[in-house]
């Protein structure tokens, strides 16, 4: 059995990233092994969570991997840990739109049996509080808040004030923090700056609000509520695959451009007997010796475009790989590194598309259907993914779109062109392993 505790909040924004990653870096400093979760889709989150722990961040996502799979994909990042902290989505019961709790913080809760932690932004109230609490806590009974965190906190007169009042709503206060600009985290069009983009500054984050959790928090308390959560019967999930023989090296892009990956798809590709390396492409002017198939996930190839734009090397390398029909996955920022251009600049040339930066924000889960077949899906397969960035690439799809989409409007999107599958839609392959080891005899052959 794993302790484990749940970091939610009434709403995004109160602080629920810096409270869980203060978390984790309080008790690993404490000597324990911290196994650090997210809830929903997002990649940004992990990347601080991992610096915290000295462990991969994983995400917890009943969407795209289906309800049967959070407990044993806990389970497996969990493994051989002394506690997991599992930071929330949004709002306590905020979910998949339009489908009731799915995909919440508080039914991935109750799938963990664990209890939850919420994060509250006090800055604008006293009394009121709670009543906001107690709301929360009376809402869902399943839900088990252990306590609260009041974040935001102006003085000793407030923290009075607030301490006061919840003492009426038998939810006990397990930390109170000040506000405090050395834990902030710097942000843009897409969320939180990525670790991979200001290690040191990142670093130093990290520990000040290790510092702020440990100096406003009662660690023991909190400890002891994770301890509280009862035993699991989920067995790990597992990277089971039939291997494919001959060990394909798959090239799998990371650096700063492209930070956005879940864990579970190097260790899929691996059981499915690939050689996986990975390379950067801003730094690097070949692709791994022996490269016969391509993953390029996504991140924020927009604020580097000129830098991308320059590694002409690699460009043609690229371009090189795909017309010699080599299986390649790109999925988002990996379909505007595909394109003839980025914002002007030249990208790799592979799709005849042209990318742009945009004002408007597409964001959402996504309910997809192959319509072409590919090295990841054969035709009328169905996969579960999400939506986040700010560009538009035109056209939207090529003669043979990789998916057909229900979400927010029926429409077509994507390109499947050879072997490559380039698409704005971010897949969780643990929710369908099956696509990893198709990738993979795809890049056996």
């Amino acid at each position: 059995m794993v302790a484990r505790l749940v970091i939610a909040a009434p709403s995004s924004g109160a602080g629920k990233t810096t409270v869980a990653t203060g978390l984790m870096a309080a008790f690993a400093g404490r000597g324990l092994a911290v196994s650090p979760h997210k809830m929903g889709p997002d990649y940004i989150d992990p990347g601080y969570h991992a610096l915290a722990t000295g462990r991969p961040g994983r995400n917890l996502d009943a969407y795209m991997c289906g309800t049967n799979l959070v407990a044993p994909l806990f389970a497996h990042g969990s493994r051989g840990c002394d506690l997991a902290v599992v930071e929330g989505v949004m709002g306590l019961y905020d979910g998949a739109a339009g489908q009731g709790e799915l995909a919440s913080t508080a039914q991935v809760a109750k799938l963990l049996k664990a209890p939850v932690v919420l994060v509250v932004d006090a800055s604008s109230q006293s009394r009121s509080v709670a009543a906001l609490v107690h709301g929360f806590a009376s809402w869902d009974p399943e839900v088990r808040i252990g306590g609260v965190i009041l974040n935001k906190v102006a003085t000793d007169r407030h923290e009075h004030l607030l301490r006061e009042a919840l003492d009426e709503s038998g939810v006990p206060v397990l930390g109170v923090l000040r506000r405090a600009p050395a834990v902030a985290t710097p942000s843009r069009h897409l969320g939180l700056v990525p670790v991979a983009e200001r290690q040191a500054a990142a670093v130093e984050a990290v520990v000040a609000q290790a510092d702020q959790v440990r100096a406003g928090c009662d660690l023991d308390a909190l400890l002891a509520l994770a301890r509280s959560a009862p035993p699991l019967p989920d067995a790990p999930w597992e990277p089971a695959l039939e291997p494919v023989a001959g060990r394909p090296v798959v090239a799998v892009a990371g650096g700063a451009a492209f930070t956005f990956s879940y864990a579970e798809h190097a260790e899929l590709l691996t059981a499915a007997g690939a050689e996986v390396v990975a390379f950067d492409p801003l730094r690097d002017e070949e692709l791994p010796e022996g490269t016969s198939g391509l993953v390029i996930g996504g991140g924020f190839p927009e604020v580097y475009g000129a830098e991308l734009s320059a590694n002409a090397r690699l460009r043609k390398a690229v371009a090189e790989l795909a017309a010699s029909g080599a299986p390649v996955a790109a999925e988002c920022a990996g379909l505007l590194y595909l394109a003839r251009s980025l914002d002007g600049q030249p990208m790799c040339g592979v799709l005849a598309a042209d990318a742009r930066m945009s004002q408007r924000l597409t964001l959402g889960y996504r309910d997809a259907v192959a319509v072409s077949d590919s090295p990841l899906a054969a035709a009328g397969a169905r996969m579960r993914g999400h939506e986040f960035h700010r560009t538009v690439i035109e056209p939207g799809a090529g003669g043979a779109p990789a998916w057909g989409l229900r979400q927010p409007t029926s429409r077509v999107e994507g390109f499947v062109q050879g072997g490559v599958h380039a698409s704005y839609v971010h897949t969780h392959w643990a929710g369908v392993p099956e696509v990893a080891r198709r990738f993979v005899e795809h890049c056996a052959r």
